[in-house]
């Protein structure tokens, strides 16, 4: 099946008209625009509910913030067609992105990543796109290979501590929670700038840590 922008607004239109399935087919539709649209690789993952894991482990270290070890990955460029039947199987599930492909992310307080955003924004750096977690956290998506070069690049602008600026590296072997899923039970994660076509492609991170710190060492004196 073929998948454009255009297509992409009828489903959303037929999604809200659907009442209670609303979630389940907002979080599908997602999907699909994250492998077909981005390329970006999802996972299916787990949610909560009174604290309990929908894994089912009772001593769950991450409730309702990992991927289910038995949910295969929907690939980059799967199609409509595809994430609509593997969503079918566990319509419950959270949307999960793999870390360290298609970009890497920065994570930093969400008060102090507002703040860089906007200043970015102004300066007319290239960006990329930049979610909010509900337990206060900002990412920022950035090209592949940024959490290791994270501390090295930091030095060489002047900081000597990452840890001291709160700022966080994320790469392979990581996953975040994907707008519109909930994480750990917290809430849902938002966009505070989504993908779009002059956006997907993720920036170097040497283009975006100097304001990064900057904001962050502010937000913490």
């Amino acid at each position: 099946m073929g998948f454009t922008i255009g297509g992409m607004r009828e489903i959303r239109s037929g999604a809200r008209r659907r009442g209670r399935s609303y979630r389940s087919a907002e979080e599908c539709t997602a999907v699909a625009e994250y492998t077909g649209l981005w390329g970006w690789p999802v996972v299916r993952g787990a949610r909560t509910a009174g604290g309990a894991c929908s894994c089912g482990r009772t001593d769950c270290p991450a409730p309702g913030a990992h991927p289910l070890d038995f949910a295969p990955e929907i690939p980059a460029g799967a199609t409509l067609d595809e994430v609509s039947r593997a969503w079918a199987e566990m319509p419950g599930a959270a949307v999960m992105l793999a870390v360290g492909r298609a970009f890497d992310v920065i994570e930093v307080a969400e008060p102090a990543g507002r703040g860089a955003l906007t200043r970015l924004e102004r300066m007319g750096l290239p960006l990329g796109p930049v979610a909010a977690t509900p337990d206060g956290r900002a990412h920022f998506f950035v090209a592949p290979g940024a959490a290791v070069e994270l501390t090295g690049l930091l030095y060489r602008m002047g900081w000597d501590d990452p840890g001291a600026l709160d700022l966080r590296g994320l790469g392979p072997g990581t996953y975040i929670t994907a707008p519109p899923s909930d994480r750990g039970g917290l809430g849902p994660v938002r966009w505070l700038r989504p993908p779009a076509l002059d956006t997907a492609q993720p920036p170097e991170a040497r283009l975006l840590l100097g304001t990064l710190a900057y904001v962050a060492h502010r937000s913490r004196a």
